[in-house]
């Protein structure tokens, strides 16, 4: 009888036990950013580069914000969906870059498991909602170009707002299904992220669990956020070039390619980088595939610095209306 008690104890013991180390073991507390730590002689060099960069996506930026609200002239559809990009590649670039820069510098490299899955949402919600809002751009200058005479009734105010608002939402929604999915796995005490953010292809390789499920859902979410976008820009884009190939005037199809190509050169960079880093094939990788791991972080980069800061010097550079209106604010600025 004593001998069946001490059995009973010693095998719930072993339970509990058991249960306790599986709980250590799924349970991650923080993540280890690795960056460039392999690169200590750079990081210096990194930690300039990205700070410059930063504080142009944060001035070109807040100047097309500025210029969008305040300039009456800048009211339109094509004005409000780049302001909205400009918005959105602030708080993109806010939620990962400060704490990159704060890696480079001070060598502290932990994240807290909340701050990661944060990060995670904003990043993965920025980027879906660039997609929507290039196609609805390229839309727009569909309409603009193709059907001007309908363009006031067809893109009336309530329409693009919709058509943001939609936009918004629907990265929101992506963002939380993939966060949370990629957030509940278990890591097994792994916690040593191969890269300088929280990016979501890079917490799944820690998961010591099944991902089909995490795979299905990213395949679905590039069909929806990557090729539909882009066959909505590709068959615009044929549309506006062929309207433009009839017209007989010259300065008009000069007045529509300027009018286009801001956009188009945004939508190259843009989906060149993006698709480099969620669409090709993931070949096996293994630890010392350092190169490859390196130019995955130097994509990753260029997407996540380098486009938002691009963004704005682009469409300055490339249309008159930004250029009257930024130098009106200054005017008045300097006036004041």
């Amino acid at each position: 009888m004593h001998r069946n008690l001490g059995g009973e104890t010693l095998f719930h013991l072993f339970i509990k036990i058991n249960d306790m180390d599986k709980i250590n073991q799924t349970f991650t507390s923080e993540f280890l950013l690795l960056g460039f730590s392999g690169y200590p002689k750079l990081e210096i060099m990194y930690f300039v580069l990205i700070l410059v960069m930063y504080l142009v996506i944060l001035t070109g930026n807040g100047v097309l914000i500025i210029a969008s609200i305040f300039d009456s002239r800048l009211h339109t559809p094509m004005y409000f969906f780049l302001g909205n990009l400009s918005f959105l590649d602030i708080c993109y670039t806010s939620s990962s870059v400060p704490s990159t820069l704060v890696s480079l510098i001070s060598k502290k490299r932990n994240i807290s498991f909340s701050g990661c899955a944060v990060q995670m949402f904003f990043g993965f919600a920025m980027g879906s909602t660039e997609c929507f809002l290039l196609g609805m751009m390229a839309f727009d200058r569909y309409v603009a170009i193709c059907n001007p005479l309908r363009y006031p009734i067809i893109m009336s105010k309530v329409v693009y707002v919709l058509m943001a608002s939609v936009s918004w939402l629907s990265g929101g929604i992506n963002s939380i299904v993939q966060t949370s999915l990629a957030m509940q796995l278990p890591f097994c005490g792994n916690n040593v992220i191969n890269h300088f953010t929280c990016e979501i292809l890079a917490v799944l390789k820690l998961a010591c669990a099944d991902i089909s499920l995490n795979i299905i859902t990213m395949v679905i979410s590039n069909m929806a956020f990557l090729v539909l976008p882009l066959i909505v820009i590709f068959f615009s884009y044929m549309f506006i070039l062929y309207t433009i190939l009839r017209m007989n005037s010259a300065t008009g199809r000069r007045k529509a390619f300027s009018t286009c190509s801001a956009h188009l050169t945004v939508v190259i960079i843009f989906y060149g980088t993006i698709f480099f880093m969620y669409a090709k094939p993931k070949s096996q990788e293994f630890p010392g595939d350092d190169k490859l791991q390196t130019s995955d972080k130097l994509i990753s980069l260029f997407y996540g610095v380098v486009t938002p800061m691009l963004n704005p010097i682009i469409y300055s550079l490339r249309n008159k209306d930004v250029k009257i209106a930024v130098k009106y604010l200054v005017n008045q600025k300097a006036i004041q």
